[in-house]
């Protein structure tokens, strides 16, 4: 089961709001004692997110964030997607608030037939969107190494606990909302890199050494003011955390064409994230660890260009075609680390 549905039949006392929620999400708040049904409520649609349905709900003593997964993304090309993939996001944020209590919001119910959990509400005003941050230009030095160690963190403590492993084997849908739309989509927009990018995605695929975010990104990473904060687990997997690795520096790379005059902070942020990353790798050799991100990362690289996921701000076609040019022939040979990465780019947006 998933949220969508006819506007709510319940009283208007509760959906104070012109938006209308799925009145499922009405009854799970109240079978979870979150709510009564006279509880006056204020339901805001919050923005950004393409797999979930995702509601800010202002009760008169607290406001929480419902989450419900989507069965179709909100992306131009047709991506499905199981919503048995809220359940792990779930799982992933329990496993995160008892090892690192403020780097998520707080967990508080969750239904799994209905695909949906309530959590913490964090404010704009405290936990600004790391993404805005640097597509503003503004980048503090201080978070990307504090996004790195914290990442390294979890995924460390991930290794030590056998549960994990056993808890997050879903292999299938990672390949479904990951690998397909990211190295094989590319692989169909570029046939010479077919047979690369398949090999990447089984050789990823087959990997399994720690609990994968899968989505670390810029605007799923709030800067707290203690700690940064992940949202969006929904990808959560027990695989290659090069891949959570080369997902996040991804986003550095690519802001460097919006704000070409910080592109020297942009790269700085990468080598600061590689850095303090490697330096929580307990699990495995650091420098294996990162030959497989610096395989990745070329290819997610190009993904955000002709995937299935296009990134909104590359609006023009010399930008993309800057992209192309410099992550095809590093998918080829890739280099050996992530520094020769940002060597390479860096000196492609100063020619």
């Amino acid at each position: 089961m998933h949220c969508g549905g006819e506007a709510p039949a319940s009283g208007p006392e509760f959906f104070n709001t012109a938006q209308r929620p799925d009145p499922k999400l009405l009854d799970f708040l109240l079978a979870q004692g979150l709510a009564a049904r006279d509880t006056p409520a204020a339901w805001t649609a919050l923005t950004g997110g393409v797999s979930s349905d995702i509601w800010r709900v202002a009760l008169p003593e607290r406001t929480l964030c419902v989450k419900c997964a989507l069965p179709r993304l909100k992306v131009a090309q047709d991506w499905q997607a199981p919503t048995s993939r809220n359940a792990y996001e779930w799982a992933w944020l329990n496993f995160a608030a008892a090892h690192a209590p403020r780097a998520v919001p707080e967990p508080i119910a969750h239904d799994p037939e209905l695909g949906a959990f309530a959590m913490e509400y964090l404010d704009g005003g405290t936990h600004p969107v790391w993404k805005s941050q640097l597509l503003a230009g503004h980048v503090d030095e201080r978070v990307a190494p504090a996004v790195a160690a914290l990442l390294g963190t979890l995924h460390s403590a991930s290794t030590r606990d056998p549960a994990i492993a056993e808890c997050f084997q879903n292999d299938d849908i990672f390949h479904q909302i990951r690998l397909e739309p990211y190295l094989i989509a590319t692989a169909q927009a570029h046939p010479d890199l077919s047979s690369v990018l398949h090999d990447l995605a089984d050789t990823t695929l087959n990997t399994h050494l720690a609990l994968v975010h899968g989505d670390i990104s810029p605007k799923n990473i709030l800067v707290g003011p203690e700690s940064p904060v992940f949202l969006d687990a929904e990808c959560a997997w027990f695989g290659d955390p090069a891949f959570d690795v080369a997902f996040c520096l991804n986003h550095l790379l690519l802001k460097c064409l919006v704000r070409r005059d910080k592109r020297h902070d942009y790269l700085q942020a990468f080598m600061a994230f590689r850095q303090a990353y490697l330096q929580q790798v307990d699990w495995e050799a650091p420098q294996a660890l990162e030959r497989r991100a610096a395989k990745l990362l070329p290819a997610l690289f190009l993904a955000r260009v002709d995937g299935k996921s296009t990134v909104e701000y590359l609006t023009r076609e010399s930008d993309r075609d800057a992209v192309r040019h410099v992550a095809r022939p590093m998918i080829l040979r890739p280099p050996a680390t992530l520094a020769e990465i940002a060597q390479v780019w860096g000196g492609a947006l100063a020619g």
